[in-house]
């Protein structure tokens, strides 16, 4: 029987690329074996996968889906995306049991390798004695807080919300209460005790793969190692395979695309500042002016991507955002008085495209994982605006420990003025501090490009990984 990696991501549409991207790298130095994903169907929108999941059948024969029934869910029960995607994925146990038991029937499944919701899937591939491994889309740093996070839960009966104290954890610099990945600050939360259960799970996983690259995070890779994380007692073994990050096949704008590149191809070397905070990153109306009265005032080169702000009618709080109106968000004149320097662009930019021209010479992230290796591959220095899930924590990392990235000073529920918007961008383009960000990304962007060639530390580690499999 055919020798087979069974994959389980998050149905949103980030988490099905990077397993995507796994298994194609796992495909591209060890072919014998085949990829076979099991496919959620959101409740939601999270970005449509199907054309996405097409181009990938046709294109990558060696990669098949298993597309498991919809579940419905009444939205509006749920005060969170996550806690319905913890919810779905629950109740598609029974699903994954039935799709695993067919797939065995005629493969030889040498490891199930799952995202972090999918954890109570867990059980279910060890009624069928197949190991299973966690893949972990987000850096070691925050690994390492979620194999230490049992230790700080049973330290305290208070919600972090009710604390004002500075963290201290194994391998990541520390930060303040108010940095707490937003879905644990309150303890009685669904998504809190899903969470702890995943945190709980992780020691008992056969090996933990990680999207990073072994230079990129020295400290939180060797803190985990060292089982400083984990005072309980057992560590997986730890596989960095990044970066792995999307090789084509999702459906994109070509007129947008080329609007994009052809704007850039006009400006002078390394003299624009790239702004995108991710699909879910939404400003207030309140606040997109007072980004683009910062942006006026710097001077400088622009490609900014503008959203729609967030809704405030519950029922549509799940739907993805209507295309913007930039007449109402932006200042009156704004579009006209930065014309010769800016490009607005609505919805959706070609980031990996945009931050491989050469003509980018900074960018301000929202610190999603995926955006921070892009611009690591890239060479690209960044402006750390954290806003949800763990990017508060990438930010620490970023700017402390990687030095890949300099930090905006936040007022309020995170707001930031139009005089710190300027100061943030012109420090980045034009100072010497900037200068020796650049300096330090650009040696992160080599070293990116070694790990993943032959020989390197992510193909390295894919090797151990596939070794680990054949010793089950």
């Amino acid at each position: 029987m055919a020798e087979t990696i069974v994959l389980y991501p998050s149905p949103g549409m980030g988490h099905v690329i990077s397993m995507v991207e796994l298994g194609k790298f796992i495909l591209r130095h060890h072919p014998s074996f085949s990829i076979i994903i099991i496919i959620a169907p959101p409740s939601f929108n999270t970005g449509s996968t199907t054309t996405y999941i097409r181009h990938i059948s046709a294109t990558v024969p060696s990669i098949t889906f298993h597309q498991l029934p919809t579940i419905s869910v009444d939205l509006n029960s749920f005060s969170s995306m996550e806690a319905v995607i913890f919810e779905v994925l629950h109740r598609s146990d029974p699903h994954v049991r039935r799709a695993l038991e067919t797939i065995t029937l005629s493969n030889t499944v040498s490891a199930f390798i799952i995202d972090f919701f999918c954890s109570s899937s867990h059980k279910i591939a060890a009624e069928f004695k197949i190991p299973t491994y966690y893949f972990i889309t987000s850096g070691a740093c925050v690994f390492s807080f979620f194999l230490y996070f049992p230790f700080l839960h049973n330290s305290t009966t208070q919600s972090f919300k009710d604390m004002n104290t500075l963290f201290h954890i194994p391998g990541i610099p520390p930060f303040p209460t108010s940095d707490m990945i937003p879905l644990l600050l309150d303890r009685d939360s669904t998504e809190y005790r899903d969470l702890l259960k995943f945190s709980l799970d992780l020691p008992n996983s056969a090996g933990i793969i990680i999207n990073t690259f072994e230079s990129l995070e020295i400290r939180s890779l060797q803190t985990i190692r060292e089982g400083k994380c984990n005072p309980y007692g057992n560590t997986p073994p730890v596989f960095t395979v990044g970066p792995l990050l999307d090789s084509g096949g999702r459906s994109t704008s070509t007129a947008v695309t080329a609007d994009c590149l052809n704007w850039l191809d006009k400006q002078p070397n390394k003299s624009v500042v790239y702004l995108c905070f991710g699909s879910l990153g939404l400003f207030t109306v309140a606040q997109m002016k007072e980004i683009a009265i910062g942006l006026e005032r710097s001077g400088l080169r622009f490609l900014w991507v503008v959203r729609s702000p967030p809704t405030e009618d519950n029922s549509k709080r799940f739907l993805p955002p209507p295309e913007p109106d930039l007449d109402l968000i932006l200042p009156a004149g704004f579009l006209d008085r930065t014309k010769d320097r800016g490009l607005v662009v609505k919805s959706w930019g070609p980031q990996v495209a945009v931050l491989n021209h050469e003509s980018v010479g900074g960018f301000v992230t929202h610190c999603g994982w995926n955006s921070v290796l892009e611009a690591v591959c890239a060479g690209v220095p960044m402006v750390a605006w954290p806003l949800y899930a763990e990017q508060k924590f990438n930010r620490q990392v970023m700017v402390e420990d990687m030095k890949v990235a300099l930090r905006l000073a936040e007022g309020e529920n995170g707001f930031v003025v139009a005089k710190e918007v300027e100061r943030g961008v012109r420090e980045l383009i034009e100072s010497e501090k900037g200068e020796e960000v650049r300096k330090v990304v650009q040696k992160m962007s080599e070293e990116a490009s070694a790990a993943m060639s032959d020989g390197g530390s992510s193909v390295a580690a894919l090797g151990r990984l596939v070794e680990s499999w054949r010793r089950c």
